[in-house]
């Protein structure tokens, strides 16, 4: 049974045995569920539960950050009286290999204002992603796989 599940089974279990399925007693619920899980790591063979949601909730906050800075720019090549744009579509290539990876990698950078995941290759090595503005291609290249790609790897690693 994956991990996850077992904490969401724990946190129902929670709020069931106090009567209560409030949010906050649901988070609860959870957060006693994930230290109970982190406490009998060794009998669930998954010893990094904690540590893989930080990894997933900095992933989370690098695209938040990656969606402010992308949207300003966005704005600003809008507003500007000398709109120069150079779009541009990348080949990306790939080191993500799952599908759930490589999906949210294409979704990642399609909600990301300027950049448009447009396809991947048949044998799922390279992702084909439209830049509205991508002077230097390889800038772009680099960004996406010191950023996203990095943190999913890690988050899924």
């Amino acid at each position: 049974m994956p991990i996850v599940f077992a904490n969401v089974l724990l946190a129902l279990a929670w709020a069931a045995v106090t009567g209560g399925f409030s949010a906050l007693n649901l988070a609860f619920g959870f957060g006693l569920g994930a230290l109970a899980l982190v406490l009998i790591r060794e009998c669930t063979g998954r010893p990094g539960y904690l540590g893989r949601i930080a990894r997933a909730a900095a992933l989370a906050g690098l695209f938040l950050v990656e969606l402010a800075k992308s949207a300003v720019r966005v704005a600003a090549m809008v507003v500007s009286p000398r709109l120069d744009p150079h779009p541009a579509i990348v080949a990306f290539p790939l080191t993500v290999t799952s599908d759930i990876e490589i999906a949210l990698l294409a979704n990642l950078i399609t909600l990301t204002p300027g950049t448009l995941s447009v396809d991947v290759s048949d044998d799922r090595r390279v992702l084909f992603v439209h830049c509205i503005d991508a002077p230097d291609p390889a800038a772009v290249i680099a960004d996406i796989r010191d950023g996203f790609e990095r943190k999913i790897l890690e988050a899924f690693r």
